[in-house]
């Protein structure tokens, strides 16, 4: 009998334990509107639309998630690295190369190409592991979760443009202004897992079992329940998805390096979202 009343309070205590981490252990984030569709008229100057343009390079286009020189998983874009000069300066001698298989004429189109369809031409060293650099682990912005509409992403190249001191050879867009915008509404937190990983960005980097859009830049997380519980010493499978991705330089796993994921997603992530995310991530098992 005193074994018995032993485990039971045993078990109340890790109870206890557990919800008080649950309620208090997780940082109370602000939640973080979703991306929106800018608005983009005639009446912008064409330093105006760059600057939109390097918005949303940072913001909502979510591409210095892997163009980042910390990672090393993609070409740098606004600087020079291993793979040459800035895109914006290099990206006419890549319609040269033997391997490019597209059908861009202009540096411009070059680069509108390797936004919308980033297989057509891959850069030595960064293609899909097994492809022999003929597949991108790039997803089509245009597209999923990132969508951006051709006026966005003629403000990233005129950026891109901008950026590796070539002349700007994208046109402004035409139109009448739009109407003032209202105020924005209060932030809303995802509904869905699937609408907290498209909101997130999660589908950019990472394979996640019952959604189609996929990248490969990070983990697999398809089957992560059977060894999430086994990764850190310590930490039940619960607390390792929550490390991961609110402190995700704490343990990297192997074969990925340390930067590569952006350490702000607990003060852009709502408790809501990030109870979601653990809990999808934890019950499918394929």
């Amino acid at each position: 009998m005193k074994v018995f009343i032993r485990i039971m309070i045993f078990s109340v205590l890790i109870s206890m334990t557990y919800w008080g981490f649950s309620n208090y252990g997780i940082p109370q984030v602000i939640p973080e509107a979703p991306p929106v569709e800018e608005k983009i008229s005639g009446s912008m100057t064409m330093d105006q639309y760059i600057a939109l343009g390097g918005k949303i390079f940072n913001g909502k286009g979510t591409c210095t998630l892997c163009h980042n020189p910390v990672g090393g998983r993609a070409p740098l874009l606004v600087e020079s690295g291993k793979d040459g000069a800035p895109v914006g300066a290099r990206a006419a001698d890549r319609i040269k190369d033997p391997r490019y298989k597209g059908k861009a004429k202009t540096a411009e189109e070059y680069i509108h190409e390797s936004m919308v369809e980033p297989s057509t031409f891959v850069v030595a060293g960064f293609g899909k592991p097994g492809t022999n650099d003929t597949v991108s682990p790039m997803p089509n912005i245009n597209k999923g979760s990132i969508g951006l509409n051709e006026a966005e992403i003629g403000a990233v190249i005129s950026y891109l443009q901008k950026s590796a001191g070539v002349q700007v050879t994208v046109k402004l867009p035409t139109g009448a202004a739009p109407a003032a915008a209202e105020a924005p509404a209060e932030p809303q937190s995802a509904k869905t897992p699937e609408e907290a990983f498209g909101k997130h960005g999660c589908t950019t980097c990472h394979k996640i079992p019952g959604i189609e859009e996929a990248g490969d830049v990070g983990p697999d997380l398809t089957g992560l329940s059977a060894r999430a519980g086994n990764r850190v010493k310590g930490l039940v499978a619960e607390q390792y998805v929550m490390q991961s991705i609110l402190t995700p330089d704490a343990y990297t796993v192997k074969g990925f390096e340390p930067g590569t994921m952006p350490g702000d997603l607990g003060e852009k992530m709502t408790v809501k979202e990030l109870d979601m995310i653990i809990k999808y991530l934890l019950e499918k098992k394929g």
